[in-house]
């Protein structure tokens, strides 16, 4: 699954369209301690998290995510929205919890 069908599926709004809308996912990853996912994050996952800020946008780039997917409702502050459209880094929203929005992503992977 890439990127952009994550999006067509409909389940996630997108807060920024970045690059890499082709990217191959290699699985979820779930993670709000940042050191944490710096270090053991696969390359290519979808990392669903609640943190918003830019400090997850430098981590999502150093550990080479595939786009990052806001749950709970969370968002991006202002800084980080237009840190995200720079990079060019794909960030979702969903209202789920984070496991249910990892597990939504996980079964379309194997579906």
């Amino acid at each position: 699954m890439r990127v952009q069908d994550l999006i067509d599926a409909g389940n996630f709004k997108v807060l920024n369209q970045g690059e890499g809308l082709n990217r191959e996912i290699t699985g979820p990853y779930c993670c709000d301690l940042l050191s944490l996912a710096m270090g053991n994050m696969p390359a290519g996952s979808a990392w669903v998290t609640v943190m918003g800020n830019v400090n997850t946008l430098a981590v999502a780039s150093l550990a080479d995510a595939a786009c990052i997917i806001l749950a709970q409702g969370s968002t991006l502050d202002e800084n980080a929205l237009e840190k995200a459209k720079e990079q060019k880094i794909t960030v979702l929203q969903t209202q789920m919890p984070i496991f249910d929005a990892a597990l939504t992503v996980y079964r379309y992977l194997h579906a």
